[in-house]
C-alpha cells in the first residue's frame, strides 16, 4: 500500500500516479523541478519520465522500470510493484497541476531550511572581504528560487497585458547628448552597453560626463566601478569636466582661490547626486550583481552600472574553457543584470592593436571579443579619425557599430582633454 504519511509524500504520489494516468501531464507541470521531491525515489522516478517524454519515448509503468533499471536499483525505488500502486492510486489526473504546486511549495519550504543551514556553515570560511561573503550568501538565496520555465502564450490571453504595457511611458534614460538622445531615446533599460576605444581615447572621460548627466535627471542611482583609477583620480576628472577648473592643474594641486571655490561648489553637486563610485580592481560579476540588489532594495531604482573596464575584471576560467569563453559568461550573466535590475549595464572595453590599421572599427575588433558583441544591445567605438581636425580640441568618432534596437549611426565629438569634457559637433 502507497504511504499516506505527509503531505509532501502523499502530494507526490498522486502527481506521480497522474503521470502514469495521462503522460501529458509533463506538458503541464513543467515548473517542477525533481529537486522538488522529497523523496529520492520519487525524485529519481520522476527523471526517468522526463528523460522518457524528451526522447519521445512511452511514458509507463512497464518503460519506466525499464529506463529506472538502468539508474539505480529497482529494490530501493520500491519494484516494478511500487509503481504500479502508484499508476493504480491516482483516479484523475485532473487535479496534477495543483498537487504539483504543493509539491513544489513544500520543497521551496525545505530548501529554505537547508539554505540558513548553509548560510550559517559559511559564517565559518574565510572570505577575504565582507562584499565575497554577501556575495556567496545571496548565490544560495537565488538558488533557493524555482528555475522559471517559460509558457507559450496566444494574442487572444494577453491581450490585457499588452495595452497595459502600451499605456505606460517609454522608460530610457537621456545621456544629456543631444544627438544621440534623439536618435536613440537614450540609453535603454535592460540594455548591455558596450564602450570600446584604444587608450587614451577618452572612453573613462565619457562615461563620466554621462553618468554625471544622468544622476542629475533622477531617474536611480548611478553605480560606477573603476578599477585603473582611484576615487580621487575619478573625482579630479569629474570635477574637472562639470567646473571648468583646467585638469592639469587639478592634478598638480596647482590651484588659486578662484578654482577652488568653483571645485567646492560643483563638489555639493556632486554630493547631492546619487552616485557611488567602488574603486576596487578584480571586481567579479557576482559582487557586481550582489552590490546592485542591495541599492535597489534600499533606493528603488538603478539608472546605470557602469564597470571600467571589462577585460581587468575578475574573470575565472573553468577547466576546458577558453578565456574568451569566460568572458562571454560575463557578458551574459552582465545582460542578465541589467534585466533583473531593470537599468542599464555600461562597460568599458579595450580594442585590439589591429584595430589602428583598419580605416574603422569592426566588431571583430572588440579585444577578446568572445561572445561580447552577441550579448551587448549597443556596442560604440570610439576612435580618431587623422583626417578629421578641429582647432578646438581632439576629435573623436562614436560609432555606433551594433545597435539591436537602434541601427547603426555615427557622431562626431570634439575631446577638450584639459577639461576632461566632451561636446557634439555636426555631421560632416
Amino acid at each position: 500500500m502507497l504511504s499516506t504519511g505527509t503531505t509532501d509524500v502523499t502530494a507526490e504520489q498522486s502527481v506521480l500516479g497522474a503521470v502514469f494516468l495521462d503522460p501529458a501531464v509533463l506538458d503541464d507541470i513543467t515548473f517542477l523541478e525533481p529537486r522538488d521531491f522529497s523523496s529520492d525515489r520519487h525524485r529519481k522516478i520522476y527523471e526517468v519520465m522526463r528523460y522518457l517524454m524528451d526522447r519521445g519515448k512511452a511514458v509507463d509503468v512497464v518503460t519506466v522500470a525499464e529506463e529506472y533499471a538502468k539508474f539505480g536499483r529497482m529494490d530501493d525505488m520500491g519494484g516494478v510493484t511500487y509503481l504500479t500502486e502508484l499508476a493504480e492510486s491516482c483516479p484523475s489526473a485532473a487535479n496534477a497541476t495543483h498537487h504539483a504546486k504543493i509539491v513544489r511549495s513544500k520543497a521551496i519550504r525545505r530548501r529554505g531550511v537547508e539554505v540558513a543551514q548553509k548560510i550559517a556553515e559559511l559564517a565559518q570560511e574565510d572570505f577575504e572581504t565582507d562584499e565575497e561573503y554577501f556575495a556567496a550568501v545571496e548565490a544560495l538565496v537565488h538558488e533557493m528560487r524555482p528555475q522559471e520555465v517559460g509558457r507559450m502564450r496566444g494574442f487572444r490571453e494577453t491581450r490585457q497585458k499588452y495595452f497595459e504595457h502600451l499605456s505606460k511611458k517609454a522608460e530610457f534614460i537621456p545621456t544629456g547628448f543631444k544627438q544621440f538622445d534623439q536618435w536613440s531615446n537614450g540609453l535603454a533599460r535592460g540594455d548591455l552597453f558596450i564602450s570600446a576605444g584604444r587608450p587614451s581615447v577618452g572612453k573613462t572621460a565619457l562615461a563620466l560626463q554621462r553618468l554625471y548627466r544622468i544622476a542629475k535627471q533622477n531617474v536611480g542611482v548611478v553605480l560606477l566601478y573603476s578599477q585603473e583609477m582611484g576615487e580621487n583620480e575619478i573625482k579630479d576628472r569629474m570635477i574637472a569636466s562639470v567646473s571648468g577648473v583646467n585638469y592639469n592643474g587639478i592634478r598638480k594641486k596647482n590651484l588659486d582661490d578662484n578654482e577652488m571655490a568653483l571645485i567646492e561648489r560643483y563638489y555639493s553637486e556632486l554630493e547631492s547626486l546619487p552616485i557611488f563610485i567602488q574603486d576596487s580592481s578584480g571586481v567579479t560579476i557576482d559582487e557586481v550583481r550582489a552590490t546592485a540588489r542591495r541599492f535597489k532594495r534600499r533606493y528603488g531604482k538603478i539608472a546605470v552600472i557602469a564597470v571600467d573596464y571589462l577585460q581587468i575584471m575578475s574573470i575565472p576560467v573553468k577547466k576546458n574553457e577558453t578565456r574568451a569563453q569566460a568572458i562571454g559568461r560575463l557578458t551574459s550573466t552582465a545582460k542578465q543584470i541589467a534585466r533583473d535590475m531593470n537599468c542599464c549595464f555600461m562597460m568599458l572595453s579595450q580594442m585590439t592593436r589591429d584595430s589602428e590599421q583598419a580605416k574603422k572599427p569592426q566588431l571583430s575588433h572588440l579585444r577578446e571579443s568572445g561572445n561580447i558583441e552577441q550579448d551587448a544591445d549597443v556596442v560604440e567605438f570610439l576612435w580618431h579619425d587623422p583626417n578629421d581636425t578641429h582647432m578646438g580640441g581632439k576629435v573623436v568618432q562614436s560609432f555606433i557599430a551594433k545597435g539591436r534596437n537602434i541601427g547603426v549611426n555615427e557622431f562626431r565629438l570634439l575631446f577638450k582633454g584639459w577639461l576632461m569634457r566632451f561636446e557634439e559637433l555636426p555631421q560632416r
